[in-house]
């Protein structure tokens, strides 16, 4: 008896938590956020790279759900994520604030598996300033890592 084709296994879809650690002050004081923005993800088993720059490529597959959120390096300067845009045919953003507090975050769906790293961008308010800052570098959502690299 021949054997049965299997179906490659769908892992579930897990959350991806993209964190924004900024500098406030130095980039206030430089006007330049791209020196001063780090970003990490939650998925660098599945090969995310760029951990700790502005160009984060978080590896996502379809169904994933992300959530976008910021921590100032400088607690006492004011800090927030004030927009994600993205291809809405991949993922559409929404704001979301934390019950009780004024803390905002962004959430969405990854709405198709990505076969090249799509670029999307961050803004953020910083201080007292009222015009967002948004970094020249863009950070991207890629598609999975090929078989047997995913795990490391």
């Amino acid at each position: 008896m021949p054997p049965k084709n299997k179906q490659p296994e769908r892992r579930p879809a897990r959350p991806v938590t993209i964190t924004a650690v900024v500098d406030p002050v130095a980039a206030l004081a430089s006007e330049n956020l791209d020196d001063n923005l780090y970003l990490y993800d939650t998925n660098i088993a599945a090969g995310s790279t760029g951990f700790g720059t502005p160009e984060l490529h978080s590896r996502v597959r379809k169904g994933d759900t992300l959530l976008w959120n910021v921590i100032p390096l400088e607690c006492e300067t004011y800090v927030a994520l004030t927009d994600v845009e993205i291809d809405p045919r991949i993922a559409e953003p929404t704001q979301e604030v934390y019950p009780g507090t004024d803390i905002v975050y962004w959430t969405a769906e990854v709405k198709q598996d990505l076969t090249e790293p799509l670029p999307y961008r961050l803004s953020f308010l910083l201080g007292t300033v009222s015009t967002p800052f948004t970094p020249n570098a863009r950070p991207a959502l890629a598609g999975p890592a090929k078989e047997g690299k995913e795990g490391r």
